[in-house]
């Protein structure tokens, strides 16, 4: 097995190198964010693949930065968040529930500031998360950079198309998932860190059995997650609209969708208080 933090500092490296091709965050270097205390920056640590990576047309609301959403950058910098927050793959980033979601928090919880710290890359199934893979490395080495300057106070998780084609992935899909929290909470140092996942589209129930076949097998998984795995939640996928192939929501339906991600996570934090 590869050494974990030497498989995220070569995955760091790469991912930053496909965002260079791709273009910096920002064009021009920007003036440092001026970060609150620890205690008040509240980071929350966006895994999964592409849906939570982004894939949504960009609007003029998605470049409209609130002043207390912040990004944690590939260069490991806080930035003010505006679309696309994650950059995984070049020519296909989009709007994704991320910053919505920041958004939808930071009014809730007027006295603090919102850290995203997106992990996500599209196209991946659950297996490259699991603890000793190398997006579970790279994702519990940006969160402990993250942390240096804020309180970890939640994970976001949309994946599950990649694990929706084969009986296999689906029907073990819940067991390995919740192994994946409990192996993540451990690491890092959090052992009731809440974690809200999202259900897949129900538009991929229409896809063809050549495609996701056992769809419905994964959001069900998704949905009883909660009554397995202590401080966890499920934002619901229902009515949600994909942008015309059947796989990624379209921009609309990610703004919804973070909004629906930051209601479970008040849910959760609340039930802890």
């Amino acid at each position: 097995m590869k050494h974990p933090l030497k498989t995220c500092l070569i995955l760091s490296a790469t991912i930053g190198a496909v965002a260079a091709a791709a273009g910096a965050q920002t064009a021009v270097a920007a003036p440092p964010v001026q970060l609150p205390m620890k205690a008040k920056l509240h980071l929350y640590l966006l895994m999964g693949q592409s849906n939570m990576a982004g894939r949504g047309k960009l609007g003029a609301e998605d470049k409209t930065p609130h002043p207390r959403v912040l990004v944690f950058t590939l260069t490991d910098q806080w930035e003010p968040a505006v679309e696309p927050i994650t950059h995984d793959k070049p020519g296909m980033l989009g709007v994704g529930p991320g910053l919505a979601f920041g958004k939808a928090m930071a009014e809730k919880e007027p006295e603090v500031t919102i850290g995203l710290v997106p992990c996500a890359v599209g196209g991946t199934r659950l297996a490259r998360w699991e603890r000793g893979a190398d997006l579970y490395s790279n994702a519990v080495h940006r969160a402990q950079l993250a942390m240096r300057d804020g309180t970890l106070n939640g994970v976001l998780w949309h994946q599950g198309e990649s694990d929706s084609g084969t009986a296999t992935n689906a029907n073990s899909y819940g067991d390995r998932l919740a192994a994946m929290i409990r192996d993540l909470r451990a690491d890092l140092g959090c052992p009731d860190l809440p974690f809200v996942v999202g259900q897949i589209g129900e538009f991929l129930y229409d896809r063809g059995p050549e495609h996701s076949p056992y769809a419905r097998v994964v959001n069900a998984a998704l949905a009883a997650l909660p009554e397995k795995v202590p401080a966890t939640g499920c934002a619901l996928a229902k009515g949600l609209k994909d942008k015309g192939d059947r796989l990624h929501f379209d921009a609309a339906s990610q703004r919804e969708f973070g909004r629906r991600y930051a209601a479970e996570m008040l849910r959760v934090q609340s039930a802890q208080r």
